[in-house]
C-alpha cells in the first residue's frame, strides 16, 4: 500500500511499479491549447484555467490533459479530515460520494498555488444532503495518506458539487452525515427531556389506574395497552438515566449496563407495538376461533423475553458504551448517550427490527381503515353517519399511538426535510406516553358509560316488570 500511495502522489501515469492495473483505469486524455471546459461524459466536468495551462506547459501553450477514475479501494476513505477527531470510534465518519476518486493531471510539470483555480464539477450528486466537502489525497512524510481540504473550496451549483482547487491531484467529495445546528440540538434535547418526564408521569398514572380498577377478567386489549405503557415507562426512565450517566467520568461499566437496559426497553416497546398489531389482526381478520390458551402469558413471554435474549447476545459481544449522536466539528456541541457503539448491531437490532414491526402494523392499520369505510357505507342516517365518522377517526388516532406509527418518522430524518421530520419525530415519540394515557382514559370513560347505560336499562326493565305484576294483582 505504501508503494501504491507513493505512486499516486508522484504522477501515477509514469509509475511502472504499479503496472497495467492502474493504467487501465485511465479513461480520458486530450491535448488542450487554451482555457477550456472538458466534459468527460462520465459525470465529471473539468475547467482548466489559462494560468494552469501556461504553468504546466512551461509557456509552450499546449499540454496533455489526463483524467483517471479510480475505485475508492485505492484510498483510505475512512481517514478523517481531523486526526484528533477522527480517532473517535463513536463518531460517524465521512463517506466517499460516488465511491470513485477523480485524478487530474496537466502536462509534465507540477501545478500548485494557482491564482485562477481549476474547477471540477461532480454532476448528478445525491440530493439528500448538502453537507459535502471537496478534498484531495495527500501523503505525508511517513507515507500515510489522508484527505485534505486546503487549497480547495466547495460550492453547489444545480445540485452538483463544484470543487475549485489551486492545484491538481486526486479529488473526491466527502459526504458527512447532516448534523443539526447547535440551537436545534439544544431544542431537540429539551423536547426529549420534557416529553420523557411527562411520559413517565402519565404512564405511571395509567398503570396505577389500571391496578385500582382492575377486574378479575380484564379485556385483553386493555391489558396489552398497559403492558405497552409499562415498556414506555421503563424506556423513558432508562433514556434519562443514560443521558445523565453518559456525562459522568470513569463509569464505563455503569454506562454499558445502562446501554443494555435502554436497548432492552426500546426493543420491548417495539415488540409490544407489534403485539398490538397482532391482537388487532385477531380481532379484524380472523374474527372467529381466536381463543388462545393462556393468551396473555404467551404474549408477555414474547413481549419481554425476545428483547431480553437479543440484548444478552449483544451484551456478550460488548457492544454497549458511550455513544455520541451529534458532534459538531467546529464546536463542542455533542449529545452523548449510553447506547450501542457498533453501527452494524444498531442497524440490525433497531432499524431492521423497527422496519419489520412498522411494516406489519401499517398493514393492520390499512385493513382497519378499509373495514371502517365499509361500515360507514352501510350507515343510512346522516346524523349517525357523522357521529360514527367522528368516533372512527378518534379510534384511528388512538390506534396510531398504540401501533407506534410515529416511529415511522425515524426513516425520514434524512433528506431535505430532515430537520422538520426530526422535530416531529421527537415531539410525537417523546410524548407517546401522554397520548397512550389519553387513549386509555377514553376507553375507560367509554366502558363506564356503557356499563352505566346497561345498568340503567336493566333497572328500567325491572321497574316495568314490577308494574306489570302490580297491575295483574
Amino acid at each position: 500500500m505504501y508503494e501504491m500511495d507513493r505512486c499516486i502522489e508522484d504522477r501515477m501515469r509514469r509509475c511502472s511499479s504499479v503496472g497495467p492495473r492502474i493504467r487501465d483505469e485511465t479513461y480520458f486524455s486530450t491535448l488542450i491549447s487554451s482555457e477550456e471546459t472538458v466534459n468527460t461524459e462520465r459525470g465529471y466536468v473539468i475547467h482548466i484555467s489559462d494560468e494552469a495551462l501556461q504553468r504546466s506547459s512551461n509557456g509552450q501553450g499546449k499540454a496533455g490533459l489526463i483524467v483517471s477514475l479510480l475505485n475508492d479501494t485505492f484510498f483510505s476513505v475512512s481517514s478523517s479530515l481531523d486526526s484528533k477527531k477522527g480517532n473517535d470510534p463513536n463518531r460517524t465518519g465521512p463517506i466517499l460520494h460516488g465511491q470513485n476518486v477523480l485524478g487530474v493531471w496537466l502536462g509534465e510539470k507540477e501545478v500548485h498555488n494557482l491564482s485562477q483555480p481549476v474547477q471540477l464539477t461532480f454532476l448528478n450528486n445525491i440530493n439528500q444532503s448538502e453537507n459535502g466537502i471537496c478534498v484531495y489525497w495527500h501523503l505525508d512524510k511517513n507515507g500515510k495518506g489522508n484527505w485534505r481540504t486546503d487549497g480547495c473550496t466547495t460550492s453547489i451549483v444545480n445540485d452538483s458539487f463544484v470543487c475549485s482547487c489551486n492545484h491538481l491531484s486526486f479529488f473526491a467529495v466527502l459526504i458527512n452525515p447532516k448534523i443539526p445546528e447547535e440551537p436545534h440540538i439544544v431544542s431537540l434535547n429539551y423536547i426529549s427531556y420534557v416529553g420523557s418526564a411527562l411520559s413517565i408521569a402519565f404512564t405511571a398514572l395509567m398503570i396505577v389506574m389500571f391496578l385500582c380498577q382492575r377486574k378479575k377478567q380484564s379485556e385483553h386489549s386493555v391489558v396489552i395497552h398497559v403492558q405497552l405503557s409499562g415498556s414506555l415507562f421503563l424506556l423513558h426512565i432508562s433514556f434519562l438515566c443514560s443521558v445523565w450517566f453518559s456525562g459522568q467520568k470513569d463509569i464505563d461499566l455503569v454506562c454499558q449496563g445502562l446501554g443494555l437496559l435502554l436497548h432492552w426497553c426500546l426493543l420491548a416497546t417495539f415488540t409490544w407495538t407489534a403485539i398490538e398489531g397482532f391482537h388487532l389482526y385477531l380481532l379484524l381478520v380472523r374474527v372467529f376461533n381466536i381463543y388462545i390458551k393462556r393468551y396473555l402469558l404467551k404474549l408477555s413471554l414474547v413481549g419481554w423475553g425476545v428483547p431480553a435474549i437479543t440484548v444478552i447476545i449483544c451484551g456478550v459481544t460488548k457492544v454497549y458504551g458511550k455513544y455520541t449522536f451529534y458532534k459538531d466539528k467546529e464546536k463542542s456541541t455533542s449529545t452523548p448517550l449510553c447506547w450501542i457503539t457498533t453501527q452494524t448491531v444498531s442497524y440490525i437490532t433497531v432499524n431492521g427490527y423497527l422496519g419489520l414491526v412498522m411494516l406489519f402494523n401499517m398493514v393492520m392499520l390499512v385493513v382497519l381503515l378499509i373495514k371502517m369505510r365499509r361500515l360507514r357505507s352501510q350507515s343510512l342516517q346522516f346524523k349517525d353517519h357523522r357521529r360514527r365518522a367522528w368516533r372512527e377517526w378518534v379510534s384511528v388516532l388512538g390506534l396510531c399511538c398504540v401501533l407506534g406509527v410515529p416511529w415511522v418518522l425515524a426513516f425520514s430524518t434524512h433528506g431535505p426535510l430532515s430537520l422538520s421530520s426530526l422535530y416531529v419525530f421527537t415531539i410525537l415519540n417523546s410524548f407517546q406516553g401522554v397520548y397512550i394515557f389519553l387513549w386509555f382514559l377514553t376507553l375507560t370513560c367509554k366502558a363506564q358509560k356503557d356499563e352505566y347505560i346497561s345498568s340503567k336499562g336493566t333497572i328500567q326493565v325491572s321497574f316495568n316488570s314490577n308494574d306489570e305484576i302490580v297491575t295483574t294483582r
